[in-house]
């Protein structure tokens, strides 16, 4: 889909998926996405959180997207209760996970030779102290090895980093809400070699 979304340079880092909140009982579905409210944001916006799937003339596609679907629900905490301070409060997580230097401290960083899962997932949470989500496209068929595709950080009400865990009962907000071509993400296996290409073919 790149190149037909006149997407020549697609970003070699980490970007932004989105901010969602675990469970979402107050949604307003009738709160719409005004890109003018967030127009302080937009250079970071595009940098940090790009939309490579829509082309140049609908690239607030994605961000929309993002903010009906789940901005409207975090709009419940203060902290996050306008267009701005929902995308803000992204952004400002993002670089405070600082994933993209935290993965190069530890010597992960994309290879054509393959890691273990166990190791990437040990080396996260030596750095950050809690356990994240790391998600995956599971083995093309004939192939061995599965490919990271997301990294999924999880916080408190108060946006503090906490353990990642899908308690009994409580559904994925993850669930079938990306998929890359026509596979879809999950959760990475332990047993499996782990890709992390530089440049997804």
């Amino acid at each position: 889909q790149m190149s037909a979304n006149d997407c020549q340079d697609p970003p070699d880092y980490w970007t932004i998926h989105g901010l969602w909140p675990d469970k979402t009982e107050e949604c307003n579905k009738t709160w719409h996405f005004n890109v003018t409210e967030i127009k302080d944001l937009l250079s970071d916006m595009r940098h940090y959180w790009p939309d490579v799937l829509h082309s140049s003339l609908n690239r607030t596609h994605f961000w929309k997207h993002e903010w009906e679907k789940h901005g409207t629900c975090a709009a419940t905490l203060q902290v996050l209760n306008s267009q701005k301070k929902y995308f803000g409060k992204a952004l400002e997580l993002y670089q405070h996970v600082d994933l993209n230097s935290c993965l190069l401290k530890a010597g992960i960083k994309p290879s054509s030779s393959y890691y273990q899962m166990t190791a990437i997932k040990e080396a996260l949470t030596r750095f950050y102290g809690v356990t994240p989500k790391i998600q995956c496209l599971p083995p093309e068929e004939g192939e061995k090895a599965q490919t990271i595709g997301q990294i999924e950080f999880c916080f408190t009400k108060e946006l503090q980093l906490r353990n990642c865990t899908t308690l009994k009962g409580e559904s994925d907000p993850m669930q079938a809400d990306l998929k890359l071509g026509t596979e879809e993400l999950s959760v990475c296996s332990d047993s499996f070699p782990t890709y992390y290409p530089s440049k997804v073919q």
